[in-house]
C-alpha cells in the first residue's frame, strides 16, 4: 500500500490499490498457509504481485482523472522482465514447486487483466477479451471439472502468454501505431491457444470415459490448480 501511495494516482487509484493489497493478502495468506516462509522465486513473483498492484492503482486512477500512462507502462516492463526471473531462480536454487508455478501464472493473469483494462479503454472493450480469458477457463472449470486435469508443458502456450503482456504494455504506451491491429493479432493468438488446449482435454476426457484412462478430478475447491 506503500508503494501505491507513493505513485498518487489520485483517491480512486488509492483506493483501488488499498483493496488489490488487501485482497491480495488474504489470497496469499489462504494459499501459503502450509509454507513456514516463501521460497527464493516465490518472492520475486511477490515483487510482482506488488508492481501489478501499482498498475492497477494507476489504471484506476486514468479511468477516473486521465492523465499521462508512462509510469504504469514502466511498471508494467519491469513485471514482464522479472516474469523471466522467477522461473530461472526456482530452477538454480532447486526450489519449484507447483504452488509457485500457480502463483506465477496467476500474477501474469493479474497484469494481463489490468492492461487489458487499459488498453480497452482506448481500442475498445472487446480488449477485455483478454484479459478475461484466463479467468473464464477457471469458471468454465468449475462446471466442467475435466478441464482442471494436467497439461504437458508447451512452449508456444508460454509464448502466447508473453506476446499478451508485451503488446497490451505497448499498446497502453500509445506510442506504437496501429496498436489495436496488434491487440487484435494477440487475442487471435491466445483463443488459438486456449482453444488448443481445451480439445486435448476434451479428447483425454474422452478417452477417460472409455475406460482408457483416468484423468478426472474431484469437487472443485477455491485456489484448485486448473490446466492452465
Amino acid at each position: 500500500m506503500a508503494a501505491v501511495a507513493l505513485l498518487r494516482p489520485g483517491a480512486v487509484g488509492l483506493a483501488a490499490g488499498i483493496a488489490y493489497a488487501l485482497a491480495a493478502w488474504g489470497v496469499l495468506e489462504f494459499a501459503f498457509r502450509g509454507r513456514r516462509a516463501l521460497r527464493p522465486a516465490d518472492h520475486v513473483t511477490l515483487a510482482r504481485v506488488v508492481l501489478v498492484g501499482c498498475v492497477a492503482a494507476l489504471v484506476a486512477g486514468r479511468l477516473a482523472d486521465g492523465g499521462p500512462a508512462g509510469a504504469l507502462v514502466a511498471l508494467a516492463a519491469v513485471a514482464l522482465v522479472l516474469d523471466g526471473v522467477d522461473g530461472q531462480v526456482a530452477r538454480r536454487t532447486g526450489t519449484s514447486s507447483a504452488l509457485g508455478a500457480r502463483f506465477d501464472m496467476e500474477a501474469d493473469a493479474l497484469l494481463i487483466l489490468v492492461l487489458s483494462v487499459q488498453v480497452a479503454t482506448v481500442a475498445g472493450l472487446w480488449v477485455l477479451a483478454i484479459g478475461t480469458m484466463r479467468y473464464a477457463f477457471v469458471a468454465a472449470s468449475w462446471a466442467a471439472p475435466w478441464l482442471r486435469a494436467p497439461l504437458p508443458p508447451s512452449f508456444a502456450r508460454k509464448a502466447v502468454a508473453v506476446v499478451q503482456g508485451v503488446v497490451l504494455t505497448a499498446a497502453a504506451s500509445g506510442a506504437v501505431p496501429y496498436a489495436a491491429a496488434f491487440v487484435g493479432a494477440a487475442l487471435a493468438l491466445l483463443a488459438w491457444s486456449f482453444g488448443r488446449d481445451v480439445l486435448a482435454l476434451a479428447a483425454r476426457h474422452r478417452r477417460a470415459r472409455q475406460g482408457r484412462g483416468s484423468h478426472g478430478a474431484g469437487r472443485a475447491r477455491v485456489l484448485d490448480p486448473v490446466a492452465r
